[in-house]
Protein backbone atom coordinates (compact mmCIF):
# COMPACT_ATOMS: atom_id res chain seq x y z
CA UNK A 1 0.00 0.00 0.00
CA UNK A 2 1.47 3.38 -0.86
CA UNK A 3 0.19 6.54 0.01
CA UNK A 4 -0.81 9.26 -2.41
CA UNK A 5 -1.06 13.07 -2.65
CA UNK A 6 -4.50 13.89 -1.27
CA UNK A 7 -6.42 14.74 -5.10
CA UNK A 8 -10.35 15.15 -5.42
CA UNK A 9 -11.67 12.00 -6.89
CA UNK A 10 -15.50 12.46 -8.30
CA UNK A 11 -15.96 14.36 -4.58
CA UNK A 12 -14.49 12.05 -2.55
CA UNK A 13 -10.58 12.28 -1.17
CA UNK A 14 -7.94 9.88 -2.27
CA UNK A 15 -6.03 8.38 0.89
CA UNK A 16 -3.85 5.87 -0.59
CA UNK A 17 -3.44 3.40 -3.68
CA UNK A 18 -3.18 -0.23 -2.44
CA UNK A 19 -1.62 -2.73 -5.84
CA UNK A 20 -1.09 -6.10 -5.80
CA UNK A 21 0.56 -8.81 -8.50
CA UNK A 22 -1.53 -7.93 -12.17
CA UNK A 23 -4.79 -7.79 -10.97
CA UNK A 24 -6.75 -5.30 -9.52
CA UNK A 25 -5.37 -2.06 -7.66
CA UNK A 26 -7.41 -0.47 -4.48
CA UNK A 27 -7.89 3.08 -4.38
CA UNK A 28 -8.95 4.26 -0.69
CA UNK A 29 -11.09 7.31 -0.96
CA UNK A 30 -12.51 9.30 2.13
CA UNK A 31 -15.95 10.37 1.73
CA UNK A 32 -17.26 13.82 3.51
CA UNK A 33 -18.68 12.25 6.99
CA UNK A 34 -15.19 10.47 7.14
CA UNK A 35 -15.61 7.05 6.40
CA UNK A 36 -13.44 5.05 3.75
CA UNK A 37 -14.54 3.95 0.33
CA UNK A 38 -12.88 1.21 -1.73
CA UNK A 39 -12.48 1.86 -5.26
CA UNK A 40 -11.62 -1.58 -7.47
CA UNK A 41 -9.86 -0.98 -11.08
CA UNK A 42 -8.05 -3.32 -13.27
CA UNK A 43 -4.28 -2.48 -13.11
CA UNK A 44 -2.64 -1.68 -16.48
CA UNK A 45 0.21 -4.48 -16.74
CA UNK A 46 -1.06 -5.37 -20.33
CA UNK A 47 2.33 -3.26 -21.56
CA UNK A 48 4.65 -4.83 -19.23
CA UNK A 49 3.23 -8.65 -19.93
CA UNK A 50 3.68 -8.30 -23.83
CA UNK A 51 7.28 -7.49 -23.10
CA UNK A 52 8.02 -10.10 -21.32
CA UNK A 53 6.55 -12.46 -23.80
CA UNK A 54 8.66 -10.77 -26.52
CA UNK A 55 11.87 -11.36 -23.95
CA UNK A 56 10.88 -15.07 -24.13
CA UNK A 57 9.56 -15.54 -27.67
CA UNK A 58 12.48 -13.95 -29.22
CA UNK A 59 15.26 -15.80 -27.17
CA UNK A 60 13.47 -19.48 -27.93
CA UNK A 61 13.13 -18.80 -31.89
CA UNK A 62 17.10 -17.58 -32.04
CA UNK A 63 18.13 -20.61 -30.36
CA UNK A 64 16.45 -23.01 -32.35
CA UNK A 65 18.03 -21.40 -34.71
CA UNK A 66 21.51 -21.71 -33.08
CA UNK A 67 20.67 -25.29 -32.27
CA UNK A 68 20.20 -25.97 -36.34
CA UNK A 69 23.28 -24.67 -37.20
CA UNK A 70 25.04 -26.75 -34.28
CA UNK A 71 24.01 -29.76 -35.58
CA UNK A 72 24.39 -28.86 -39.21
CA UNK A 73 27.84 -28.20 -38.03
CA UNK A 74 28.27 -31.40 -36.00
CA UNK A 75 27.79 -33.27 -39.33
CA UNK A 76 24.33 -34.08 -39.52
CA UNK A 77 23.33 -34.77 -42.76
CA UNK A 78 27.05 -34.56 -43.72
CA UNK A 79 27.76 -38.46 -44.91
CA UNK A 80 31.93 -37.66 -44.69
CA UNK A 81 31.20 -36.26 -40.82
CA UNK A 82 32.07 -39.10 -38.04
CA UNK A 83 30.11 -39.99 -34.45
CA UNK A 84 33.60 -40.33 -32.95
CA UNK A 85 34.25 -35.88 -34.66
CA UNK A 86 30.95 -34.81 -32.87
CA UNK A 87 31.08 -36.38 -30.10
CA UNK A 88 34.31 -35.22 -29.29
CA UNK A 89 33.34 -31.34 -29.88
CA UNK A 90 29.64 -31.60 -27.96
CA UNK A 91 32.27 -33.26 -24.89
CA UNK A 92 34.52 -30.44 -25.73
CA UNK A 93 31.96 -27.57 -25.68
CA UNK A 94 30.03 -28.83 -22.09
CA UNK A 95 33.73 -29.13 -20.54
CA UNK A 96 34.61 -25.35 -21.49
CA UNK A 97 31.79 -24.52 -20.47
CA UNK A 98 31.77 -25.95 -16.53
CA UNK A 99 35.50 -24.35 -16.66
CA UNK A 100 33.94 -21.26 -17.17
CA UNK A 101 31.15 -21.56 -15.13
CA UNK A 102 33.25 -22.43 -12.49
CA UNK A 103 35.73 -18.62 -12.94
CA UNK A 104 32.82 -16.38 -13.61
CA UNK A 105 31.18 -17.78 -9.74
CA UNK A 106 34.79 -17.25 -8.30
CA UNK A 107 35.72 -13.67 -10.04
CA UNK A 108 31.92 -12.32 -9.85
CA UNK A 109 29.66 -14.05 -8.00
CA UNK A 110 29.86 -11.64 -5.18
CA UNK A 111 28.82 -8.51 -7.50
CA UNK A 112 25.57 -10.57 -8.31
CA UNK A 113 23.10 -9.64 -5.09
CA UNK A 114 23.70 -5.77 -5.27
CA UNK A 115 23.68 -4.94 -8.54
CA UNK A 116 21.48 -7.62 -10.20
CA UNK A 117 19.59 -5.61 -12.40
CA UNK A 118 23.04 -4.53 -14.41
CA UNK A 119 24.18 -8.79 -14.25
CA UNK A 120 21.16 -9.63 -15.66
CA UNK A 121 20.65 -7.29 -18.50
CA UNK A 122 24.65 -8.31 -18.97
CA UNK A 123 23.64 -12.20 -18.67
CA UNK A 124 20.98 -11.05 -21.77
CA UNK A 125 23.42 -9.50 -24.02
CA UNK A 126 25.93 -12.43 -23.60
CA UNK A 127 23.57 -15.22 -24.33
CA UNK A 128 22.44 -13.28 -27.57
CA UNK A 129 26.54 -13.37 -28.23
CA UNK A 130 26.61 -17.09 -27.60
CA UNK A 131 23.56 -17.34 -29.90
CA UNK A 132 25.06 -15.75 -32.62
CA UNK A 133 27.93 -17.59 -32.72
CA UNK A 134 26.65 -20.92 -32.80
CA UNK A 135 25.34 -19.41 -35.70
CA UNK A 136 27.81 -18.54 -37.56
CA UNK A 137 29.78 -21.80 -36.63
CA UNK A 138 29.39 -23.95 -39.64
CA UNK A 139 30.50 -21.08 -41.88
CA UNK A 140 34.08 -21.54 -40.32
CA UNK A 141 34.63 -25.04 -40.11
CA UNK A 142 38.46 -25.04 -39.44
CA UNK A 143 37.68 -23.49 -36.28
CA UNK A 144 34.29 -24.70 -35.99
CA UNK A 145 35.25 -26.45 -32.66
CA UNK A 146 36.98 -23.18 -31.26
CA UNK A 147 33.78 -21.25 -31.76
CA UNK A 148 31.54 -23.53 -30.06
CA UNK A 149 33.38 -23.99 -27.02
CA UNK A 150 33.64 -19.98 -26.65
CA UNK A 151 29.71 -20.25 -27.15
CA UNK A 152 29.56 -22.62 -24.74
CA UNK A 153 31.57 -20.84 -21.87
CA UNK A 154 29.02 -17.66 -22.57
CA UNK A 155 26.01 -20.07 -22.16
CA UNK A 156 27.46 -21.39 -18.72
CA UNK A 157 28.02 -17.82 -17.83
CA UNK A 158 24.58 -16.79 -18.71
CA UNK A 159 23.47 -19.58 -16.65
CA UNK A 160 25.21 -18.66 -13.40
CA UNK A 161 24.47 -14.55 -13.81
CA UNK A 162 20.83 -15.01 -15.46
CA UNK A 163 19.92 -17.60 -12.46
CA UNK A 164 22.03 -15.89 -9.85
CA UNK A 165 20.25 -12.63 -10.71
CA UNK A 166 16.75 -14.40 -11.09
CA UNK A 167 16.63 -15.05 -7.76
CA UNK A 168 17.66 -11.76 -6.54
CA UNK A 169 15.06 -10.31 -8.23
CA UNK A 170 12.50 -12.69 -7.38
CA UNK A 171 13.03 -11.90 -3.91
CA UNK A 172 12.51 -8.37 -4.61
CA UNK A 173 9.30 -9.05 -6.13
CA UNK A 174 7.83 -11.42 -3.71
CA UNK A 175 6.15 -8.17 -1.90
CA UNK A 176 4.12 -10.14 0.53
CA UNK A 177 6.88 -12.98 1.21
CA UNK A 178 5.16 -14.99 -1.54
CA UNK A 179 8.45 -15.86 -3.36
CA UNK A 180 7.33 -19.47 -4.05
CA UNK A 181 4.11 -18.57 -5.92
CA UNK A 182 6.17 -16.10 -7.75
CA UNK A 183 8.90 -18.49 -9.24
CA UNK A 184 5.95 -21.05 -9.92
CA UNK A 185 3.84 -18.21 -11.97
CA UNK A 186 6.97 -16.67 -13.61
CA UNK A 187 7.98 -20.00 -14.62
CA UNK A 188 4.63 -21.07 -15.97
CA UNK A 189 4.22 -17.80 -17.69
CA UNK A 190 8.27 -18.74 -19.54
CA UNK A 191 6.97 -22.07 -20.58
CA UNK A 192 4.02 -20.91 -21.68
CA UNK A 193 5.65 -18.71 -24.20
CA UNK A 194 9.12 -20.76 -24.93
CA UNK A 195 6.47 -23.69 -26.10
CA UNK A 196 4.76 -21.13 -28.27
CA UNK A 197 8.03 -20.27 -29.37
CA UNK A 198 9.36 -23.66 -30.55
CA UNK A 199 5.54 -24.31 -32.37
CA UNK A 200 6.74 -21.15 -34.51
CA UNK A 201 10.13 -22.59 -35.22
CA UNK A 202 8.51 -26.17 -36.38
CA UNK A 203 7.57 -23.87 -38.98
CA UNK A 204 10.38 -21.09 -39.69
CA UNK A 205 13.33 -23.79 -39.55
CA UNK A 206 12.78 -25.79 -42.36
CA UNK A 207 12.14 -22.21 -44.52
CA UNK A 208 15.25 -21.16 -43.58
CA UNK A 209 17.79 -24.10 -43.63
CA UNK A 210 18.74 -23.81 -46.79
CA UNK A 211 19.22 -19.88 -46.96
CA UNK A 212 21.95 -18.16 -44.52
CA UNK A 213 21.65 -15.13 -45.24
CA UNK A 214 17.33 -15.22 -44.44
CA UNK A 215 18.79 -17.12 -41.28
CA UNK A 216 21.11 -13.92 -40.29
CA UNK A 217 18.75 -11.31 -41.08
CA UNK A 218 15.97 -13.17 -38.61
CA UNK A 219 18.46 -13.06 -36.27
CA UNK A 220 18.92 -9.78 -36.45
CA UNK A 221 15.50 -8.69 -35.78
CA UNK A 222 14.94 -10.92 -33.11
CA UNK A 223 17.58 -10.08 -31.31
CA UNK A 224 17.03 -6.43 -31.68
CA UNK A 225 13.79 -7.40 -30.28
CA UNK A 226 14.76 -9.63 -27.56
CA UNK A 227 17.34 -6.82 -26.17
CA UNK A 228 15.04 -3.95 -26.31
CA UNK A 229 12.34 -5.94 -24.82
CA UNK A 230 15.17 -6.99 -21.61
CA UNK A 231 16.41 -3.44 -21.64
CA UNK A 232 12.71 -1.82 -21.06
CA UNK A 233 12.18 -4.54 -18.40
CA UNK A 234 15.18 -4.36 -16.46
CA UNK A 235 14.59 -0.26 -16.45
CA UNK A 236 11.29 -0.93 -15.23
CA UNK A 237 12.32 -2.44 -11.92
CA UNK A 238 12.37 0.08 -8.68
CA UNK A 239 14.64 -1.92 -6.01
CA UNK A 240 14.25 -0.45 -2.57
CA UNK A 241 17.66 -0.66 -1.27
CA UNK A 242 21.05 1.18 -2.02
CA UNK A 243 23.81 -0.37 -3.96
CA UNK A 244 26.99 1.45 -5.10
CA UNK A 245 25.66 3.21 -8.18
CA UNK A 246 22.02 4.05 -6.20
CA UNK A 247 24.09 5.51 -3.31
CA UNK A 248 26.63 7.71 -5.26
CA UNK A 249 23.48 8.93 -7.67
CA UNK A 250 21.73 9.94 -3.90
CA UNK A 251 24.75 11.56 -2.44
CA UNK A 252 25.27 13.39 -4.99
CA UNK A 253 21.96 14.38 -5.75
CA UNK A 254 21.52 15.52 -1.95
CA UNK A 255 24.62 17.41 -2.03
CA UNK A 256 23.68 19.66 -5.44
CA UNK A 257 19.98 19.99 -4.12
CA UNK A 258 19.85 19.40 -0.29
CA UNK A 259 17.04 16.63 -1.33
CA UNK A 260 16.64 13.06 -0.95
CA UNK A 261 16.09 11.30 -4.14
CA UNK A 262 12.86 8.78 -3.91
CA UNK A 263 13.98 4.89 -5.19
CA UNK A 264 12.16 5.46 -8.03
CA UNK A 265 14.08 8.47 -9.28
CA UNK A 266 17.26 6.96 -8.31
CA UNK A 267 16.87 3.56 -10.01
CA UNK A 268 15.72 5.71 -13.42
CA UNK A 269 19.33 7.23 -13.37
CA UNK A 270 21.20 4.08 -12.14
CA UNK A 271 23.38 3.08 -15.53
CA UNK A 272 22.85 -0.34 -16.70
CA UNK A 273 25.82 -1.03 -18.77
CA UNK A 274 29.07 -2.61 -17.49
CA UNK A 275 31.93 -0.60 -16.25
CA UNK A 276 29.45 2.61 -15.30
CA UNK A 277 29.31 3.81 -12.44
Amino acid sequence: MSPVPQAACGGLEVICTERYGSGLSHRYLKESNGSLVCDQRPTDNSYRSLRDCFVAFASSVTGSLATHSLLRGSGVGDGTATVTAATITWILRDGTGMVGRILFAWMKGSRLDCDAKRWRLFADVLNDVAIFLEIVAPVYPSIFTLIVCSAGVFKCIVGVAGGATRAALTVHQAKRDNMADVCAKDGSQETLVNLAGLIVSLFLVPLVSDCLWVTYILFVFLTALHLYANYRAVRSIVMETLNQSRLSIVLDHYLDNGNILDPEAANVREPLLPGKQ
